[in-house]
C-alpha cells in the first residue's frame, strides 16, 4: 500500500528489544528510534558519481535524496527515493509469518536495495548501525568481521557482557550483539572501531540490486520462573551464524510466501473495511507480534511472552494478551495458548491464594511471579534512584517462590472479574478452533473456581479495575459484567466439549439468564450505560463481540444496534471515546466495536477516525493505543501488542 505518511513506521521489527521504528515523514529527517524513543542510529548515504546524498537518518551537513513515497505491508515497509540522476529503492522486511514459528522468532530482517542509473554511471551505498543499537551506556564494544562458507559477515556488542541485566520498561536493549551479512562478493560488510559501528558498503556501479541481512542475538531472552530461556529459533540453529545463514538460503522463499500474506491480508482488509482498515492492519501486524517474545519451557510448549510496553513493563499480562487475540487466532491459536500457559503455572504456586486468575506473571524479561498490586516497590527510593542513574533497572524477587500466605499484593489494586473473564474467553476461543478442550482439561479445576468467581460476582461487579485501569475505579461496570457473562458462556461451551452436558446446560441457562437481568439494568434509552444506576452514563461495550463470534445469542440484536448508532453519535475527530468520563480512546476497543457493525459503511465510520490518528496524531510514536479522541495526543501507551485487536473484523468475518 502506498502511503505518504504515519506518525511511526516500523523499520526493523522483532521482539521488545530488537524493535527499530521512523517517526519522520521522510526517512532522512530524524534519527531512527527504539519504540520507547531511546536512538537507534541507522545511517544511509547513497554516493552518486562522486556526490553524496543521505536517505536514511539525520544529517543537517549533507543533502538528502527527495523521498517520493513509502509502501507498507504487513511484513515490509518500502521507501522510494529520487533526483535527476538516481532512483533508489530501500525496503526492510521482517518477515513474522505467524504459519512459521521460526520466522517469526528468527532475528533477522532483510533489507534490500535496487538502483535505477538515469543519469549515472558510479553508485555506491553505505549503510551504518551505530553503537546505541547494542547499549544504553558507554561501555566498551567489541567487534569483529568474518567469513563463512556462504556469505561474509561482521558483529559488534558490549565488552563486557550481562544478558538479562535488567528489568524495566522503556529501556532498550544493554546487551548481546548486533550482526550484517551478505552473501554478495560486491558487498562488504566490518566494524569500525573508532567510531564504534557496523559498516555496509554496496557498490552498484555494475549492478542494480543489493542486500544484506541484519541480526540480533539476545544471547538469553527470557527467566521463566527461574530457567534461563534462549528463544524459540535456538532450537532450530545451533548458533546465530546458523540462523543467518538460514535467513540467507531461503530469503527467495521467504520472501515470496511474505508477499503472500501481504496481499492476502491487505484483500481482506478492503473488503472489510476500505482502504482505512488495510492501512491499520499493515500498520499494526509487525508491531503486536514485535511486542513478545517467542521461547519454549523444558517439555518444549509454546510460550508467547508480550511486554506490557510503555506501561508498566510487565510480561505476560492477561489483559493485554485478551484484545491482541484476533490476529492470533487467525493464524494459530498455539500462540494465544502461548499467551495463557505463564499464568496457570503462575496460578499454581502457593504465592497466589486466590479464587481469581493473576494479571501478569513479572516484569519483562522476568517471568517469575506478578507484580502487578505488589504491596511495596522494588528497594527504597534512594536505590531506584541509584538504579536509573546508572542506566540500569532493578529486577522484582521471584515471587513465584514465595510461600502461601506472604500477603505481598493488595486485593484492592487486582481485575479479579476482568481477568478471570478474559482467561475463560480465551480458552474457550481457542479449544473451539481446535474442535476440543484437550487444553481446558489440565487446567480445569482452576477454570472452575474462575468461573465460580464470575457467577458470584459477575453481575454486578463491584469497585474493582477493570483493563481500561487508566479510568481508576469504576462501581457497576456494565462492560466488565459483559465479560462476565461471556466468560460464564465461555465456560459452558467448554464444558459441552468435555462431555459435561448438565454443567453445559445449566451455565449456558445462567448466561442466558444474566444477558437479560443486563439488558433490563444497563437500559437507558438510546443505549445502555457505563454503571447500572447511572442511566446518563455511556461506554464502548467491546466485551460484547465474542456474543457475534461464537452466535451464542445472549443478548439481542436491539443492544446491538442501539450501542452501535450511539457510538457514531459520540465519534470524534480521531475516534470514539472510551466512555462519557474523558475524551480518551482506546484503538484496539473501537476496531472491536467496529466488528459489530451492521454494515461496511458502518463499520468505516468507526475506523477511519483510527487510521486518521494513526497517520496525523501530533505524537509521533510507535502506534499508540490510548490517546485523545479530540486532539489526537497519545496518553501513555506505545508500540503495544494490544493493536492486534484491530484485527477484530477480521477475524468475525
Amino acid at each position: 500500500m502506498k502511503i505518504d505518511k504515519a506518525v511511526s513506521i516500523p523499520l526493523v521489527t522483532h521482539d521488545p528489544f530488537f524493535s527499530i521504528w521512523s517517526s519522520a515523514d521522510k526517512l532522512y529527517e530524524a534519527t531512527p528510534t527504539h519504540w520507547c524513543g531511546a536512538n537507534q542510529t541507522l545511517k544511509g548515504v547513497i554516493t552518486v558519481d562522486g556526490k553524496r546524498y543521505i536517505f536514511l537518518g539525520k544529517d543537517g551537513m549533507m543533502q538528502h535524496l527527495n523521498q517520493c513515497y513509502i509502501n507498507l505491508t504487513a511484513t515490509a515497509t518500502e521507501y522510494v527515493f529520487e533526483n535527476d540522476a538516481v532512483r533508489l529503492t530501500c525496503r526492510f522486511t521482517s518477515p513474522l509469518l505467524l504459519d512459521d514459528m521460526v520466522l517469526v522468532s528468527r532475528p533477522c530482517t532483510y533489507v534490500d536495495f535496487a538502483v535505477e542509473k538515469k543519469n549515472a554511471q558510479n553508485v555506491i551505498i553505505d549503510f551504518s548501525v551505530g553503537a546505541d543499537v547494542v547499549r544504553r551506556g558507554h561501555d566498551p564494544l567489541v567487534g569483529f568481521e568474518g567469513t563463512r562458507e556462504d556469505y561474509h559477515y561482521s558483529y559488534m556488542g558490549r565488552a563486557i557482557q550481562q544478558p538479562l541485566s535488567g528489568s524495566d520498561d522503556g529501556v532498550a536493549i544493554d546487551w548481546g550483539y548486533a550482526y550484517v551479512a551478505s552473501p554478495e562478493e560486491q558487498t562488504k560488510c566490518w566494524y569500525v572501531k573508532n567510531k564504534e559501528r557496523l559498516h555496509v558498503q554496496m557498490d552498484l556501479s555494475q549492478r542494480d540490486s543489493a542486500s544484506f541481512v541484519f541480526a540480533y542475538d539476545d544471547l538469553l531472552s527470557i527467566n521463566y520462573f527461574g530457567q534461563w530461556r534462549k528463544a524459540y529459533w535456538t532450537n532450530t540453529y545451533a548458533t546465530i551464524l546458523d540462523a543467518i545463514g538460514a535467513a540467507i538460503a531461503d530469503k527467495a522463499e521467504t520472501l515470496q510466501k511474505a508477499a503472500r500474506l501481504d496481499e492476502e491480508m491487505e484483500r481482506k482488509a478492503y473488503e472489510i473495511g476500505g482502504e482505512s482498515y488495510a492501512y491499520l492492519c499493515n500498520l499494526s501486524y509487525r508491531q503486536a507480534i514485535a511486542a513478545h517474545k517467542l521461547i519454549t519451557d523444558d517439555e518444549g510448549n509454546v510460550l508467547f511472552l508480550s511486554k506490557e510496553n510503555a506501561s508498566n513493563g510487565c510480561i505476560g499480562t492477561v489483559d493485554v494478551s485478551y484484545p491482541s487475540v484476533p490476529l492470533f487466532m487467525l493464524y494459530d491459536p498455539e500462540y494465544v495458548k502461548g499467551m495463557m500457559r505463564p499464568i496457570f503455572q503462575f496460578a499454581a504456586c502457593d504465592v497466589w491464594e486466590y479464587d481469581y486468575a493473576p494479571h501478569d506473571v513479572g516484569r519483562y524479561p522476568y517471568a517469575w511471579g506478578q507484580v502487578y498490586a505488589y504491596k511495596e516497590n522494588f528497594g527504597s527510593e534512594a536505590t531506584e534512584l541509584k538504579l536509573w542513574e546508572s542506566g540500569r533497572s532493578g529486577v522484582f524477587p521471584p515471587f513465584y517462590m514465595y510461600p502461601a500466605g506472604s500477603g505481598i499484593y493488595n486485593d484492592r489494586y487486582q481485575m479479579p472479574v476482568e481477568e478471570c473473564g478474559n482467561m475463560l474467553i480465551m480458552v474457550a476461543a481457542v479449544c473451539k478452533a481446535d474442535q476440543n478442550a484437550e487444553f481446558a482439561k489440565p487446567h480445569w479445576e482452576v477454570l472452575k473456581r474462575w468461573k465460580n468467581y464470575l457467577v458470584t460476582y459477575g453481575s454486578d461487579p463491584g469497585d474493582q479495575l477493570c483493563t481500561d485501569d487508566f479510568a481508576g475505579h469504576l462501581e457497576h461496570n456494565v462492560n466488565l459484567s459483559v465479560k462476565a457473562i461471556m466468560g460464564i458462556e465461555a465456560y459452558a461451551s467448554l464444558a459441552e466439549m468435555l462431555g459435561e452436558d448438565e454443567e453445559a446446560r445449566k451455565h449456558h441457562k445462567l448466561a442466558k439468564e444474566m444477558a437479560a437481568d443486563w439488558e433490563a439494568r444497563a437500559y437507558a434509552g438510546d443505549h445502555y450505560a457505563l454503571a447500572f444506576g447511572k442511566p446518563d452514563s455511556w461506554s464502548l461495550k467491546y466485551n460484547l463481540v465474542w456474543d457475534k463470534i461464537w452466535g451464542s445469542n445472549l443478548f439481542s440484536q436491539e443492544v446491538y444496534q442501539k450501542e452501535l448508532a450511539y457510538y457514531l453519535e459520540k465519534n470524534m475527530e480521531y475516534g470514539v471515546p472510551l466512555d462519557n468520563r474523558d475524551y480518551y480512546a482506546k484503538s484496539d476497543w473501537i476496531l472491536w466495536c467496529a466488528a459489530m457493525a451492521e454494515n461496511k459503511e458502518q463499520a468505516e465510520q468507526l475506523i477511519k477516525p483510527v487510521a486518521h490518528y494513526a497517520k496525523n496524531s501530533p505524537s509521533r510514536v510507535p502506534f499508540a493505543d490510548w490517546y485523545q479522541a479530540n486532539e489526537g495526543i497519545n496518553c501513555m501507551f506505545i508500540a503495544r501488542t494490544v493493536q492486534g485487536g484491530i484485527f477484530m473484523p477480521m477475524l468475525l468475518h
